[in-house]
């Protein structure tokens, strides 16, 4: 057989490994669990919280992999672990390290940032560096993740304000002083939202008064139950291309990426 009638066919087989997780892996990997700690932007829609948690756990994995979402509306990296939320988070951890490879997504900072809290950045990050050494000593794999962008525009053309950039650097800095994994999330989904314009980008707004279903609201913090589904996508591409243990189990959506990664309105 010639190679140019090789070639298409090589592509078709190399295409469908992608598919789906290879059976040999399956037996001797063990399946991924995520436990996503943070906010509201990672949490459970809402009233008054909405983020991509929930999206991701439900729309980009393969079973046996899954996950727990402990986003809490209204957290900091001081409340989290104050209120008992970051204890749950290590219990899971210690719970399933027999079965599962264990991460740890670690998402803060939209709250961080306000006066009320009386947090400074070099606390936030003071907390996020004990995050990252908690989680390893439980068994699990940190990932910390940038914060997730607010959809609030300005100027014209309209722009996204970037009222996170502090939170951001300071979080890829931790990573960095800990050789721990990280996805820039921020900057991600700010690209995305100045590509799609406010109008398409208000469609993942989160109703005041919780209403998830509705397809928009005036919310431009919290995502309502698509954009959870959007910017979960955009948390398994922005994790698959950099580590190859959780592409294993990831499940694609090819015209969803796609239309991310072109700045196309989902």
């Amino acid at each position: 057989m010639k190679f140019s009638t090789l070639l298409p066919i090589l592509s078709l087989l190399f295409g469908l490994s992608l598919a789906h997780p290879p059976a040999r892996s399956k037996h001797h990997i063990k399946p991924a669990y995520f436990v996503l700690a943070g906010d509201s932007t990672t949490a459970v829609q809402a009233s008054g919280g909405g983020g991509w948690g929930n999206g991701f756990l439900n729309h980009t994995l393969w079973p046996p992999a899954s996950g727990k979402n402990l986003g809490h509306n209204g957290a900091t990296t001081v409340s989290f672990r104050a209120g008992g939320d970051w204890a749950n988070a290590i219990d899971l951890v210690q719970n399933h390290t027999d079965d599962y490879e264990v991460f740890v997504t670690i998402q803060f900072g939209h709250n961080d940032q306000k006066a009320k809290a009386n947090i400074s950045l070099s606390e936030y990050a003071m907390n996020l560096g004990v995050f990252v050494d908690d989680v390893r000593a439980a068994g699990g794999t940190p990932i910390l993740v940038t914060p997730l962008t607010r959809r609030s525009f300005s100027g014209d053309p309209p722009r996204i304000v970037e009222s996170l950039s502090n939170e951001t650097l300071a979080t890829m800095e931790v990573a960095e002083a800990k050789h721990a994994r990280f996805i820039d999330l921020n900057s991600a989904s700010t690209e995305y939202c100045n590509a799609i314009g406010p109008d398409a980008c208000h469609v993942y707004n989160l109703e005041d008064g919780g209403d998830v279903e509705k397809l928009s609201g005036s919310d431009n913090t919290h995502l309502n139950v698509w954009g959870s589904v959007v910017f979960g996508r955009m948390i398994s591409d922005l994790m698959t291309a950099k580590y190859w243990d959780i592409r294993l189990w990831t499940k694609p959506n090819a015209t969803l990426t796609w239309e991310i990664e072109h700045g196309i309105a989902a």
